[in-house]
């Protein structure tokens, strides 16, 4: 009961803070692992990310989901996503309430006008934290390798082939999801 309870109150607590989106609950994800490894670990997290940008849902909704069932069944899979999205619908019906009446208010347009570089943060926080995970080795620092034990170079040689690929080739991203998924395979990344 208390695996739940806890559950219930870290992804709460994420749903409330996590302004941007599905990208910005990415380090209250890795903040939330480091305190509860048995919950999921970073690599967990990396493997969503992977899962949850090729199935339909959020993130944030997809890894509560699997955390939740991780940590405590279906039942805490339920709740940990539930208490994820709660704070948001709490908040769009008061924002809904009051924004017609103070939208043309200048602290309201001012909060607004602020949250867009926090929002950009934080999903440039979480976008920096996948690269480090996807494209470099932090063992390799540590055990004092070389630079080039350091890169994770397939991965980053597939990452600079999809970004000219999309720019270049204009394909659907589900095209270079795929084609990813067996260079990954192929290459066991």
């Amino acid at each position: 009961m208390m695996t739940i309870l806890n559950l219930m109150y870290e992804f709460f607590k994420t749903g409330l803070f996590s302004v941007g989106g599905g990208l910005a609950t990415l380090p209250f994800l890795y903040e939330m692992s480091a305190r509860h490894p048995e919950w999921f670990s970073n690599a967990d997290i990396a493997d969503m990310i992977a899962i949850s940008e090729s199935t339909p849902g959020a993130i944030g909704i997809n890894m509560s989901t699997y955390a939740g069932f991780r940590a405590a069944g279906i039942p805490g899979g339920i709740l940990a996503s539930l208490a994820l999205a709660l704070p948001c619908v709490i908040i769009i019906l008061i924002i809904a309430r009051f924004l017609a009446k103070f939208r043309q208010n200048r602290l309201v347009e001012g909060a607004f006008y602020g949250l867009r570089p926090a929002s950009l943060a934080m999903i440039s926080a979480a976008g920096l934290n996948v690269a480090r995970i996807a494209l470099v080795n932090m063992e390799a620092l540590t055990n004092g390798a070389g630079l080039g034990e350091f890169f994770i170079w397939k991965a980053i040689i597939l990452a600079v082939l999809i970004f000219i690929g999309q720019k270049k080739l204009k394909w659907s991203p589900l095209i270079f999801i795929a084609l990813s998924a067996v260079v990954g395979i192929i290459f066991k990344f």
